[in-house]
């Protein structure tokens, strides 16, 4: 059976998770509780076992964060399960900032998140906490423009300027004249914007902030910004689905959503003056101009490269180097196996980028700490710190 998202409507999300057997109640499983006294903090244990997860009973798992990886995050959770029917993971998509929340809070097993947690929030973490990026996605400014099908190109200035609210018709002279032969219509535009606390709008605004100082100045960057115009919506769903009810609205989304959605994005204009629209390609070639430090936080807000599109992001999987439950830290630790080697695969069909096998290899390494009892495998050998 081939696990399917609707993204537009978040309630029969919830019943299709149900009905592979991934939910459980969130009090149930809390990170930090519960469980037995089996602390994940030798990972040279001599009964780890590589690439392979045994359980004597059942397990679950909750996590709670970033919407954008969620329908690769809900992909691998449902095969992970039908490869190991004992392990059950429940995932909400409730944005970044609320994922965080509930990451430090020790409520959930793990988060996400598409901005990297700072050091001071790191600090807040009892158990101790892991960042692994364990996907790569673009974001894009997607529309509604019934006579525009494709070829919509915005200069870096003029999609600031829109989102600033100075540019307000769609037929501006800014946009037309980047656009000869497109019949742009004498349409009010609209803004859609996250209203909850997001990871897409941090990495979204920061790059915003690096290519204007106006906007860097007046707005700034964050999970959560005073937006200038504009209405919100909630989760990448949410954004998603206002744009597609409103004609002559603009808004940005994780790249995925807008494939499996069909809507239509713009290409914008590079650093390097190159208008690039988001594919795997162009996104693979951001992601290539980046070195993943020793931390496996990196920040990518304006990169080089004539090839490159302009906003791309890691994104987060969170967890803690210590757990009380050793079951949880061996399901858990198999999970993120699993996500860097098969979930990969499915990495294109959904709108994302397959990681490098360089940071793959760094990734496994750190979350092999996880649990004693388990030795994770990717290309062929085990991870070594």
């Amino acid at each position: 059976m081939i696990f399917r998202i609707n993204l537009l409507n978040p309630s029969r999300l919830a019943t299709s998770i149900s009905l592979v057997a991934l939910t459980v109640g969130l009090a149930a499983c809390g990170g930090g509780q519960g469980g037995s006294d089996n602390t994940a903090t030798n990972n040279n244990a001599p009964n780890a076992t590589p690439g392979k997860l045994d359980l004597a009973q059942n397990v679950s798992l909750t996590g709670a964060g970033a919407s954008f990886p969620s329908p690769i995050y809900q992909r691998w959770f449902s095969d992970f399960n039908k490869k190991y029917p004992k392990a059950q993971i429940n995932y909400q998509s409730v944005g970044s900032g609320a994922g965080v929340e509930q990451f430090t809070a020790g409520t959930v097993d793990f988060g996400a998140s598409d901005v990297a947690m700072k050091d001071a929030e790191i600090q807040k973490v009892k158990q101790g906490a892991l960042l692994l990026p364990m996907t790569a996605g673009s974001i894009v400014l997607a529309y509604n423009l019934p006579s525009v099908e494709s070829g919509l190109k915005l200069p870096r200035a003029v999609y600031t300027d829109i989102l600033l609210g100075k540019i307000k018709t769609w037929n501006d002279p800014k946009i037309t004249a980047a656009n000869s032969g497109v019949n742009l219509p004498n349409l009010p535009i609209t803004v859609v914007h996250r209203s909850d606390g997001s990871g897409t709008t941090g990495v979204f605004t920061q790059h915003l902030s690096a290519i204007s100082p106006e906007w860097k100045s007046k707005v700034g960057d964050g999970k959560t910004v005073d937006w200038p115009v504009g209405v919100g919506a909630k989760g990448n769903e949410g954004v998603t689905a206002q744009i597609t009810q409103t004609e002559g609205s603009i808004g940005y989304i994780e790249y995925g959503y807008a494939k499996q959605n069909n809507v239509k994005f713009a290409a914008l204009e590079n650093k390097a003056g190159s208008y690039v629209l988001p594919s795997e390609e162009s996104a693979s070639k951001t992601l290539a101009a980046v070195k993943l430090p020793e931390n496996l936080r990196a920040f990518i807000t304006d990169p080089e490269g004539q090839d490159s599109y302009p906003v791309v992001t890691y994104t987060w999987l969170l967890a803690y180097k210590q757990y009380p439950d050793a079951a949880k830290a061996k399901a858990l630790e198999a999970m993120i196996e699993y996500g860097l080697t098969e979930g990969q695969k499915n990495s294109s069909e959904l709108g994302y980028v397959p990681l490098p096998q360089n940071v793959i290899t760094q990734v496994a390494a750190a979350a092999d700490q996880i649990s004693p009892d388990y030795k994770i495998e990717v290309g062929g050998a085990t991870a070594t710190k």
